[in-house]
């Protein structure tokens, strides 16, 4: 049993948790001044004001006390995007950045995903675990407790199955809750430039059973955007994967209006992701619906783009996640701190929602609201403890700051590297 005591403030508590939080909710934020956390194995069992602290819990045999006074408690992080499964880096592309070359202008040259997947064949699988591995320990201390992570650096049958046992192998290695991802229609492979509807069929006819086979994979995304994936390609591949069980995701209108917000809809996507180009029609769409418009500022931020319509979006009523789009082509962090300054920086959120958005939402975004995005009794027991700070609002105005002083995932205090 673990007992934190003497809490600054408890932040994000629930007596009857919610799937998500919409609108004029987003900006509401319970918390608990002078708290207590009570945890037993790996499930929050109680919490509260320290003066309603049963004191015989004391006399618990193996119990474990933590005083945290004048630090603050938050549920972890929960971030639902990442693509953190890859081999190498690729800031030379960074450098053309710089020197004024787009996204789609680096990819026809044969750099961004294309060249990823090549430095991915060439990495054998315990290699790319071992590289892997090492950016877990940089998100779990950067107080994530849950990640969504996706293939679609492979674009082959084998590669795409080799990242995804990676992905299979981290979640028996690593207390982080781990969903996983199958984006094999990420980029159209060199070898089938001038037959597409070949590498189309490859996905749906091969890799999906394959990949169903191993149960490899909990979702299903495809690059519905310009210059990638059409609208009627994604409809036949998220189809297609549904049909074995895989829930659809998108990443959808991060470089044009694609049509990829109405037909993640339309195929009942747990959440549409990117989302820079979302106008009117796009919000009402998403109104109708239960997918979640997942924003991902660390990807605008990185490639100079123009930020989602946050404040719009919110304001009309919709619901917002937030995720770090962790790749090494364009949003190399995993830093869900940092994406919470970029929200309230750039997207113009206020705390409040931004750490909704960061925390219940993003759990929505992974089918993990009933277990994790909040501290509420019953539900998985991953949290962490920040330095001494004087307000929550603090930790997206620090951003630079490292605040996380303690991380528990699974009701376990983690040893994090250089602590």
């Amino acid at each position: 049993m673990l007992l934190i005591k003497n809490i600054k403030k408890l932040v994000q508590v629930e007596d009857k948790p919610r799937t998500l939080v919409a609108g004029k909710e987003m900006s509401q934020l319970k918390c608990i001044d002078n708290a207590f956390l009570l945890i037993d194995n790996d499930k929050i069992v109680d919490f509260g004001n320290n003066e309603n602290l049963n004191s015989s819990i004391f006399d618990c045999e193996n119990i474990t006390v933590i005083d945290a006074a004048g630090r603050m408690v938050f549920p972890s992080f929960c971030d639902s995007h990442t693509h953190l499964v890859y081999a190498g880096s690729r800031e030379m592309e960074y450098i053309d950045k710089i020197r004024g070359l787009s996204y789609a202008e680096i990819a026809k040259r044969g750099g961004g995903i294309l060249n990823s997947a090549k430095l991915l064949h060439d990495t054998d699988e315990d290699e790319l675990l071992a590289q892997s591995l090492k950016r877990i320990e940089e998100i779990t201390a950067c107080g994530t407790g849950a990640v969504e992570i996706k293939s679609g650096y492979g674009l082959s049958t084998e590669d795409e199955i080799k990242m995804l046992r990676v992905i299979k192998r981290l979640r028996k290695m690593t207390c982080i809750t781990i969903k996983s991802t199958f984006l094999g229609a990420h980029a159209i492979p060199e070898k089938y430039a001038d037959k597409r509807e070949k590498y189309v069929d490859l996905i749906i006819n091969e890799m999906i059973p394959q990949i169903a086979a191993e149960k490899l994979a909990d979702f299903i995304d495809v690059f519905c955007d310009k210059g990638f994936f059409t609208v009627e390609e994604t409809r036949k591949i998220l189809i297609a994967g549904a049909k074995y069980g895989m829930k659809a995701k998108i990443h959808a209108n991060e470089l044009a209006a694609s049509g990829g917000i109405q037909t993640g809809v339309e195929c009942e996507a747990l959440s549409v992701d990117h989302l820079e180009y979302t106008g009117d029609s796009e919000i009402q769409c998403l109104l109708n619906s239960k997918t979640m418009p997942t924003l991902l500022p660390g990807a605008a931020f990185f490639l100079g783009m123009n930020y989602p319509p946050a404040r719009k979006m919110i304001d009309a009523g919709l619901p917002i996640a937030l995720a770090s789009d962790y790749n090494p082509g364009s949003s190399p962090s995993g830093d869900m701190k940092f994406i919470l300054s970029l929200a309230c920086i750039k997207l113009k959120m206020l705390p409040e929602e931004a750490i909704n958005a960061l925390t219940i939402n993003s759990a929505y975004a992974m089918n993990l609201s009933q277990s994790h995005g909040s501290i509420a009794r019953g539900k998985t027991a991953n949290v962490f403890i920040t330095k001494p700070i004087s307000s929550y609002e603090f930790l997206p105005y620090a951003y630079t700051a490292k605040l996380v002083d303690t991380v528990i995932l699974n009701g376990k205090i983690i040893n994090l590297c250089g602590k």
